[in-house]
């Protein structure tokens, strides 16, 4: 009981922009805010969600020997279930397993994706520039599958499920867009949209195998409120051009 009580407490503290999920003595899994990097840059002043959780399990005390792990990243603006791991055992694990790992999205796009379902593949490629773009060329890019599915059409707009099969950097974004559906407010793939401060795009669930136990487990995270909103109401439509005449 007394554990269970000073468990509860800490969880009281959250690292900012992060609610944590679940803990344990091998990982941290937590649900990150929009505009909150996984991990450093170097131009970032160590606002990360990495930086915050390793100053979490320290306590506060830069001499303590508690260190956080990178497994997998999310963008910038992406929200949703992270996994960090506490040892670099556990990281090495969880990392070498990460292909049984199952990962579940929610996004806004513009337009009605048609068909409604199906798979987006094809082979992605990073330029210098740090642009990720497809092409057919597999000795150029890396493999890359999206399975998505139509669950709401609201005015202009769709709301998608989508089920990463590979996760590369930008995957859906990309694939999305090379579509002609970009996630609303995608400014680097697609189009900045006054009406959404934030890119419609949410890591809804994870799925994976816990490092030491080996059991199955789910995680997820509740949907943003910004999503809820988008899904009442239709988008507007976009402002009708000026006669020049």
């Amino acid at each position: 009981m007394a554990g269970e009580k000073k468990k509860r407490g800490r969880r009281k503290h959250q690292p900012m922009g992060l609610e944590i999920l679940h803990e344990d003595r091998d990982i941290i899994v937590v649900n990150k805010t929009a505009g909150l990097l996984t991990i450093g840059t170097g131009r970032d002043g160590g606002r990360t969600a990495h930086a915050a959780l390793d100053d979490y399990v320290k306590k506060g005390n830069y001499k303590s020997r508690e260190r956080i792990f990178v497994v997998h990243r999310l963008d910038r603006d992406t929200s949703g279930v992270l996994v960090f791991a506490r040892t670099e055992k556990a990281k090495l694990t969880l990392q070498e397993n990460w292909k049984h790992a199952a990962k579940t999205y929610l996004a806004f796009v513009e337009g009605h994706p048609e068909p409604g379902e199906g798979t987006i593949e094809s082979y992605l490629i990073e330029n210098d520039a740090r642009r990720v773009f497809s092409s057919t060329d597999k000795r150029k890019g890396k493999l890359s599958k999206t399975n998505y599915k139509v669950i709401k059409t609201v005015g202009e707009r769709a709301l998608l499920e989508i089920h990463l099969l590979t996760g590369r950097k930008n995957q859906i974004r990309v694939h999305l867009a090379d579509k002609g559906w970009p996630i609303v407010g995608d400014g680097k793939y697609g189009r900045k949209i006054r009406d959404n401060k934030r890119l419609a795009l949410h890591a809804k669930e994870l799925s994976f195998d816990h490092p030491f136990s080996g059991k199955r487990m789910t995680f997820t995270a509740p949907v943003p409120a910004t999503f809820h909103k988008m899904a009442a109401a239709p988008a507007p439509e976009p402002p009708k051009k000026r006669d020049s005449r």
